[in-house]
């Protein structure tokens, strides 16, 4: 039986056509590689099956960040998410978008070496989010999704409610949701509304 598992820069499972992904896979999606490759991601039933809601913590939050106000930002995540793995917390879900959610990636990244057991999980929309990013943030998109420890696509393709989805997904897999919100209206505010509504904690930077 053909098993996905988890991925990292020294250890992926590569596979070169999309027509060779077993049926297993249907609830996780691959993505493409620099040399045309495809890395299995692991599926969101792997990440039910071994880790409870309260282990687990998602971020949300504008993709423009003001310059004056990102060193406080950054520092009040770091100490916020200390907080939750010295409560227990474990899986900590990013959405993989510019902004904060490349801060909060980063973030957890950066904790990895005081914290060895902690995971980062990223959550897709779709294989072609960075399309049109500029260069560098598609490296540091790529740095981020090869250092992460899992990923889950929601869609293949783009598709109209890709977003929502994506952030629903978080937020359904998250006991605490650390968000940076400063406007009412778009994602950030939708996914804590919906956060809300599933009685998750909020924890607001």
């Amino acid at each position: 039986m053909f098993m996905t598992r988890q991925v990292s820069k020294r250890q992926s499972l590569f596979i070169n056509t999309w027509a060779a992904l077993p049926k297993a896979m249907k609830n996780g999606l691959p993505t493409r590689t620099e040399n045309g490759f495809l890395r299995v991601a692991m599926t969101h039933d792997q990440l039910e099956s071994r880790y409870s809601l309260e282990q687990c913590c998602c971020f949300t939050g504008h993709r423009v960040i003001p310059a004056e106000a990102v060193e406080d930002i950054e520092l009040r995540l770091k100490a916020e998410t200390e907080n939750l793995i010295n409560k227990g917390v474990v899986v900590f879900i990013a959405g993989g978008a510019l902004g904060f959610d490349t801060m909060a990636a980063q973030t957890v990244l950066s904790l990895k070496s005081k914290y060895p057991f902690i995971k980062l999980v990223l959550a897709l929309p779709c294989d072609n989010q960075s399309e049109k990013w500029s260069d560098c943030n598609k490296r540091v998109y790529d740095d981020i999704l090869s250092d992460c420890d899992l990923a889950h696509y929601v869609n293949r393709n783009y598709k109209n409610d890709c977003m929502r989805l994506r952030n629903e997904y978080m937020v359904k897999h998250a006991k605490y949701c650390v968000c940076y919100l400063r406007k009412q209206g778009g994602g950030t505010a939708y996914t804590v509304g919906y956060a809300k509504r599933m009685d998750r904690t909020i924890i607001s930077l």
